[in-house]
């Protein structure tokens, strides 16, 4: 199904280069140009930019090139790949792994060489390595929220677009505020049309901060919020600073769908990874699931006053604690050292689930704080204004510029602090093992 196939992260396949030994030469360098494959046992893709970027030339340099660093380095990589090979009378292989939307593309370039791609099959007990689809600009820009919690594991559903959207939704509920919004998107897109060097390598990331910029200016036009309760704009939804327990409600309230969202592609892992045990006795499977829905129910059920609500959220919440007990108990090895395990972890189950829920509030906490000072910075204003419209100007710029600098980072922060504690931690169980293709460019030959 491609939509399936979208979801998950770009199939690799077990790959075997195969040719003649006369030609290992050229078909390592046509391997290395094309870089999409993965050798066995290869040196970790480890970070160039202390040291030249290697090149190679399709044919071997007649003479001295150690004035050519780049020549020196792709040599000596070369060398290394070439030894590791596996010969057999005048023939040689090399495995690896390479993606299959790439096999045909390279097999083809190999075929003029006398060399083959073959396809092997999956080794039992071994992952193939992990690279996620790139998309378009705004997946892209999504990519490294990801990257920098860890390695999607092979088997699990790529969880970039989820993870972007809730990321902005987050921070622009805690910092809402269509001014300061609207400055958020304004470098957005100063910083798409910017040309300047230094700012090229952050220049990807530009619908990740437009996105952050339209959440907040929407969350603002809820709020009421323009620069603070500068009357701008009239109250939509509540104002922060006048209903706070509601938006802490709203806050949490979020949080429980977001955790939904996790537990429902958690249960989706466990089953890719380990089927239908895995599914039913994980924590973060179907077990952790039926407990978060009946202790859900449990508390809507006490607080309507529904006893049917709360007899079925504690049905939901035993069966789901008795799977989980299963299956900690026989992770712990069984025994009475593994019972009294399992009552701990049962016990630190319920609790951290509370807890992460509880954590939620927090998008409300934070937007108070956010109001709260874009509020303080608008009474001086108004307040220096009959004495020096120029002081209450500056103390206006002053103040919206430390706020803004302030709880953009705060923001940024807690919904990091989010997305990775109570959001990745139950999609991931596991971590994967990056891709990591060995290439090196052509350069132009070297001439004696």
């Amino acid at each position: 199904m491609p939509s399936l196939e979208s979801a998950l992260p770009v199939r690799m396949e077990r790959t075997a280069v195969v040719g003649p030994l006369p030609e290992l030469r050229p078909v390592l360098v046509t391997v290395a140009d094309a870089g999409v494959v993965e050798f066995d046992g290869q040196e970790s893709d480890v970070d160039r930019r202390a040291r030249t970027t290697p090149a190679l030339t399709i044919e071997a340099p007649d003479h001295d090139v150690s004035a050519r660093a780049d020549l020196v380095a792709g040599e000596a990589e070369l060398a290394a790949h070439a030894g590791a090979v596996i010969r057999h009378g005048d023939v040689f292989a090399a495995v690896g792994w390479c993606p299959a939307a790439r096999h045909a593309e390279l097999a083809g370039r190999l075929a003029p060489l006398g060399a083959a791609l073959v396809r092997l099959p999956l080794p039992a007990g071994v992952d193939p390595p992990t690279v996620l689809r790139q998309g378009g600009a705004v997946r892209r820009a999504f990519l490294p929220l990801i990257g920098t919690y860890g390695t999607v594991p092979y088997e699990d559903i790529d969880p970039t677009m989820l993870a972007g959207i809730a990321y902005v939704l987050m921070f622009g509920m805690m910092f809402g505020d269509a001014g300061h919004g609207l400055i958020l998107l304004a470098c957005a897109l100063a910083l798409r049309l910017s040309r300047s060097r230094r700012l090229a390598r952050l220049r990807s990331v530009w619908p990740f901060i437009a996105g952050a910029g339209l959440t907040s200016t929407a969350f603002g036009v809820l709020y009421g919020e323009f620069f603070g309760p500068t009357g701008v704009l009239a109250v939509v939804w509540l104002a922060p600073m006048e209903s706070p327990v509601p938006l802490l409600a709203a806050g949490v309230a979020f949080g429980a769908v977001l955790l939904a969202l996790a537990y429902a592609i958690g249960i989706v892992n466990r089953w890719r990874e380990g089927g239908p045990q895995a599914t039913a006795y994980a924590p973060s499977g179907i077990a952790g699931t039926a407990v978060f829905l009946g202790l859900g129910l449990l508390a809507g059920g006490i607080y309507l006053g529904l006893f049917p609500m709360l007899l079925s959220g504690a049905g939901f919440a035993a069966v789901g604690l008795l799977l989980a007990a299963i299956g900690l108990h026989a992770a712990a090895g069984g025994g009475a050292a593994g019972v009294v395990q399992t009552l701990v972890q049962l016990f630190d189950l319920v609790v951290r689930l509370g807890s992460n829920l509880v954590s939620f509030a927090r998008l409300a906490a934070f937007g108070l704080a956010h109001a709260a000072l874009a509020a303080l910075v608008w009474q001086a204003t108004t307040g220096l204004w009959p004495l020096s419209p120029i002081a209450a100007g500056a103390a206006f710029a002053v103040g919206t510029t430390v706020v803004f600098a302030l709880e953009a980072l705060v923001a940024g922060i807690q919904a990091l602090r989010l997305e990775f504690y109570e959001l990745f931690s139950r999609m991931f169980e596991t971590e994967g093992r990056p891709f990591r293709p060995w290439h090196v460019p052509l350069s132009e030959e070297v001439s004696s």
